[in-house]
């Protein structure tokens, strides 16, 4: 018998929104959580009974961001003047913005391996097939990716300098 969509929410919505969060930034997390969970809500009687629900949720997570990206891309953000320090937006008491910029520098490919491995979990294998490219080349990624963020993210270290 197939579980409530709402125990799928419940069980997987924390961890959809931590994916969302590394790969879009606070601001576009909220509205690519709820579109996947609106997708996922519509899809759900189709998905077969021994399905990896969370690989599933992924997967609808990476193509909702690719259209949050895709269509921040195409709006346009006229302002007259610059603010003095730039707003928060989201949840502050959640989110360290320090963790976010260092995501945000890191190239697309490696953020979302980093964000898909070691936030959502998924083997290699799976983001390979989302991400497109070989296991290898996600293992790769999501190794640089970590690599490049211990370097410039002093909180992936103890005190001692060594990696977590």
């Amino acid at each position: 018998m197939r579980r409530p969509f709402e125990q799928i929410v419940a069980e997987y919505g924390p961890m959809v929104l931590r994916v969302c969060r590394a790969v879009l930034g606070p601001q576009d997390a909220e509205d690519a959580w709820s579109e996947t969970f609106v997708s996922a809500l519509k899809a759900y009687p189709d998905l077969p009974p021994d399905a990896n629900v969370e690989a599933w949720l992924v997967t609808i997570a990476h193509r909702r961001s690719v259209d949050v990206t895709r269509a921040a891309a195409r709006r346009p953000t006229p302002v007259e003047t610059l603010p003095e320090r730039p707003g928060v937006t989201g949840r502050p008491e959640d989110w360290d913005g320090d963790l976010w910029r260092a995501l945000k520098a890191l190239p697309a490919r490696q953020r979302q391996a980093v964000a898909y491995h070691y936030l959502a979990g998924l083997p290699y294998k799976e983001i390979a097939a989302l991400c497109g490219g070989s296991t290898d080349a996600a293992r790769r990624a999501a190794a640089d990716g970590i690599k490049t963020l211990r370097g410039t993210y002093p909180r992936l270290t103890d005190q001692s300098g060594v990696a977590r």
